[in-house]
């Protein structure tokens, strides 16, 4: 298992002309994974923090669930997060500024990996600590048109190595990694290809994933 430290080997921030280095995308393609810091600014990433508290505080995050209809349940042995879907038409303005962040990268994943995608959508995540976290899944199933692309943006400052809590993504080429969730920090990946788990979270976590979906997919 590798684990690298919070900064060495991350891929540098991009230019001001293009969101995703060339890097990015070729690991995109290469690896189905890549991790970016600093793709929004800690004033950004404070902001939206302090409105996630305010939405937990007026109780609109509720226990997340696995599986889907029928099946549909809570089990916060295997999932322990709270959650809530962002719409940007009602979003506070730290939210709504993190959404238009995702529509730059959805657009941009276009442009240079040709991806094909068109909606997207975005959930915030609290794992309140305590253990709490997310076992092994896949986000889409191998083939499926369905989402086709997962980022995710951690809101976490000040975080350190006992608060746990980081992601382990499971490589195609069999490499493991772990990625801490500090304040910044991007991490894409194609959706049907890297299984992932939150580990075991001993401190307040704040995440916002956006899932990319195929023109062909519904929603």
């Amino acid at each position: 298992m590798k684990r690298l430290p919070k900064r060495a080997g991350w891929l540098p921030e991009g230019g001001p002309q293009r969101l995703l280095t060339d890097d990015e995308i070729r690991l995109l393609g290469e690896s189905s994974f890549f991790v970016r810091d600093g793709f929004v600014d800690e004033a950004l990433a404070a902001e939206a923090r302090a409105e996630i508290d305010r939405l937990a505080e007026a109780e609109r995050l509720r226990p997340a669930g696995i599986s889907r209809g029928m099946n549909y349940r809570v089990e916060d042995r295997v999932r322990g997060d709270l959650i809530t879907w962002l719409d940007p038409a009602e979003a506070t303005p730290a939210l709504a500024a993190v959404h238009r962040r995702f529509e730059e990268l959805r657009d941009e994943l276009n442009q240079q990996a040709y991806m094909g995608l068109d909606y997207f959508e975005v959930q915030i995540a609290q794992y309140p600590g305590g253990g709490a976290g997310y076992d092994r899944h896949v986000d889409a199933f191998p083939g499926s048109p369905n989402r086709r692309a997962t980022a995710i943006l951690y809101l976490n400052e000040g975080w350190q190595p006992e608060h746990g809590g980081v992601l382990r993504a499971w490589l195609p080429d069999g490499e493991v990694r772990e990625v801490e969730p500090v304040s910044g920090r991007l991490v894409v990946f194609q959706s049907d290809q890297i299984p992932h788990q939150v580990m075991p979270t001993f401190a307040p976590r704040w995440a916002v994933t956006a899932w990319y979906r195929h023109r062909s997919a519904v929603i």
